[in-house]
């Protein structure tokens, strides 16, 4: 068994670290960057790495005690299956460690181990269930063909309403008119900027958006109403595949549940954890 025990989650825009011994006591925790091993691979293990010697380090717990500890990594791209294959080449020497994607772990944390489903709607989205044995996977594509009910999917569609808007193709609103300021109301700005938006960029419009929406801005009931429409379409399906509790994760899962229709609402269930806690969860069986 294991003396210590690193749990990672590199599922959203930062990695975030755990170390604790074999009793589960909390020896130390941080953050680092991006843990996108599909957008970023090289940075990406880079930063795993850097949190692990951070961990120790804050622990006061020489590298050297490598060999005594196990690490678990949930990573966002970790799904990928051409991603994986380059994974299974990396490695710490001394360090036992198994790598899975972000919603592996979250899935784990959220129903503490035994068999369950999430969708994880945040920058992007994906669905998982763990029936005990193994996990089926729904989505986690990327924006540009997958992640429905997304932060950056939400985005997209809200600055190409806001420049329809902008060119009077459709009637401008607050939220379309609010957008382009971010813009300085200006089209090639705009243009200029998505040549190098990320995700997280394109995320960033989904709060101003639910806030407009709650203030009745026609476009931006439309934006939100279809977003809930692509989450139900992922919670229906995730729910015909599996019986157990379904649990909603991410950053649009709050403002997003009372969108959804009450059958859906009803059928929620509060994680119990999270992909940390997963993590943790799993290094104890390495």
């Amino acid at each position: 068994m294991s003396t210590y025990r690193i749990g990672i989650d590199g599922g959203g825009t930062h990695c975030r670290g755990r170390l604790v011994d074999s009793q589960g006591n909390l020896l130390a925790e941080c953050r680092g960057g991006t843990g996108n091993v599909y957008s970023h691979f090289e940075s990406a293990l880079a930063e795993v790495e850097a949190v692990i010697i951070e961990l120790f380090t804050l622990a006061n717990i020489p590298l050297s005690r490598y060999e005594e500890s196990a690490l678990v990594a949930g990573l966002a791209g970790a799904n990928v299956p051409s991603v994986l294959q380059r994974l299974a080449q990396w490695h710490i020497p001394g360090l036992r460690h198994k790598i899975l994607s972000d919603v592996e772990t979250a899935c784990i944390g959220a129903h503490q181990g035994r068999p369950g489903t999430i969708f994880i709607c945040g920058t992007g989205s994906q669905g998982a269930t763990w029936d005990g044995h193994r996990f089926q996977l729904m989505g986690g594509w990327g924006f540009m063909l997958s992640d429905l009910a997304s932060g950056a999917v939400l985005g997209h569609k809200a600055l190409r309403l806001a420049l329809l808007a902008h060119e009077k193709i459709l009637a401008e609103s607050p939220c379309t008119h609010h957008i382009m300021s971010t813009f300085q109301h200006n089209a090639d700005r705009m243009l200029l900027w998505t040549q190098h938006a990320q995700p997280k960029d394109w995320a960033q419009y989904a709060k101003c958006i639910f806030d407009y929406a709650l203030q009745n801005d026609p476009h931006a009931l439309d934006l939100v109403k279809s977003c809930a429409a692509e989450a139900e379409i992922m919670l229906n399906a995730l729910m015909q595949d599996s019986q157990h509790d379904i649990a909603l994760f991410g950053g649009m899962a709050k403002p997003l549940t009372p969108w959804l229709s009450t059958n859906l609402r009803q059928k929620l269930v509060e994680p119990k954890g999270d992909a940390l806690d997963g993590a943790i969860q799993l290094a104890k069986q390495l």
